[in-house]
């Protein structure tokens, strides 16, 4: 390859128009479109490598990797969706249901391989589950119904408290999803749901204070690209006010957080990583079932349940997935 095409390809987003003058590379280019951010996403982002390492790709050998993160603004999928297509690049990876919908109204030529927590039939991301029909396929955990779940966790957890708190991010389009299960599970707990909205940094203090002031005994934090690239900010609020929280996966508590109940999102980053490989081998989008993760798990820290003060009940710790102290 030529030496000055090798630079550009590796230059990030300042080079890359160079690298699409240059004569084209026999090396793939993956684009990869994130909600988050990438120190926020370094376990993820391994699971991904993981995934393309099992179908025979590694990121520098024989495979490129350009990034684009939208560091929580959603309004820049689209913009970032069209710098991909335009590379050109020959898949590109979204992960979140904006970002899957950007990229899909960016191309209908380049495949897609996305992870979503939004029904993506419902969404018009694909024909159906076992035949995609178009240019994109990907992994779907609807995480929205395991919002239910969360609540019943943590009143299992904190008997005695009859609020909870739920933090909401509003510029999420899954928001309105989020929310669809509350009334249920207010219903069959018994329990106060008390919603606070968070969309930017300065929101986070101010929504976790008011959360408390509502005296809001637990908190639970919803799949969010947003939360999850403050998540440790999210940690510490949640610290300072003795707030025992459960997340939507294991990251958090890997972080410091209470607890987790949700899909594996570095498994399922895997699987995205595995389809992106098949379809540079050649594999068809609308050849490729979407896949369903189905790996849940209840993950604990144990340093975090000691500090505030947090027996965890039998019929709990029976159904832990992992333990990290």
């Amino acid at each position: 390859m030529r030496r000055r095409a090798f630079i550009t390809l590796l230059g990030g987003a300042t080079a890359w128009p160079l690298a699409a003058r240059a004569p084209q590379s026999a090396i793939p280019v993956i684009g990869f479109l994130a909600g988050s951010t990438a120190s926020a996403n370094k376990s993820p982002l391994a699971g991904f490598r993981q995934g393309l390492r099992q179908t025979g790709y590694v990121e520098g050998q024989n495979a490129h990797i350009a990034f684009r993160w939208a560091e929580g603004r959603y309004d820049r999928f689209s913009e970032l969706a069209a710098e991909l297509a335009a590379l050109p690049v020959a898949v590109i990876a979204a992960f979140s249901p904006g970002a899957a919908l950007a990229a899909i109204s960016a191309t209908k030529t380049i495949p897609i391989v996305f992870i979503t927590s939004a029904d993506p039939v419902k969404a018009g991301m694909v024909a159906s589950l076992n035949r995609p029909g178009g240019n994109a396929t990907g992994v779907a955990f609807l995480d929205s119904e395991l919002v239910g779940k969360q609540f019943e966790i943590l009143h299992e957890l904190l008997p005695k408290s009859a609020v909870i708190g739920l933090l909401v991010n509003p510029a999420n389009p899954n928001a309105a999803t989020h929310m669809r299960d509350i009334p249920a599970a207010m219903q069959a707990l018994g329990l106060q749901i008390v919603v606070q909205n968070a969309s930017g940094e300065t929101d986070l203090e101010a929504a976790v204070a008011s959360l408390v002031q509502r005296r809001a005994g637990g908190l639970a934090v919803p799949s969010d690209p947003f939360f999850y690239g403050r998540r440790e900010q999210l940690i510490a609020l949640a610290a300072r006010h003795a707030l025992p929280a459960i997340y939507p996966d294991r990251e958090y508590v890997a972080d410091g957080g209470l607890m987790s109940y949700g899909a594996s999102v570095t498994d399922a980053y895997r699987q995205a990583g595995v389809f992106t490989g098949r379809i540079l081998k050649g594999d068809k989008p609308a050849d490729l079932p979407v896949q369903q993760a189905v790996k849940v798990e209840l993950v604990v820290n144990l340093n975090t349940a000691k500090t505030l003060s947090i027996e965890m009940p039998l019929s709990m710790l029976m159904r832990i997935t992992e333990t990290i102290e």
